[in-house]
């Protein structure tokens, strides 16, 4: 009994895991302009979409008996969050190494901080 609850618990939490990551990766997918696929040197917005889309299907009508299909899904969300939104990000001004706007090191959220001067 005791087994049975926990891997009732154990595919709750995958499906909650892989379907969050799927909405999540989906969602980066679809907000990214069409033009930064080309420029970053990847694969289309509509094949990302494409992908990503029957990954989310995947995971919200399959049964966990299908989990190899699951983990592929899921490797296509893993490469696309890894790979191709650093790449569109950079490409679209928003990486996360650099300042945007090109201001000092002590400007705040609003502008610059002059220490209460």
């Amino acid at each position: 009994m005791l087994r049975a609850g926990f891997d009732s618990l154990l595919s709750l939490v995958m499906f909650l895991v892989f379907t969050g990551f799927a909405v999540a990766a989906f969602a980066f997918a679809a907000i990214a302009r069409e033009d930064a696929y080309r420029a970053a040197d990847k694969q289309t917005k509509k094949f990302w979409l494409i992908i990503l889309g029957v990954n989310l299907a995947l995971a919200l009508l399959l049964p966990s008996s299908m989990f190899f299909l699951q983990i592929a899904g899921l490797i296509a969300a893993i490469v696309f969050m890894v790979d191709v939104r650093p790449a569109l990000a950079q490409v679209s001004g928003g990486g996360r190494g650099g300042r945007r706007g090109g201001g000092s090191s002590s400007d705040g959220p609003y502008g610059p901080y002059n220490g209460g001067r």
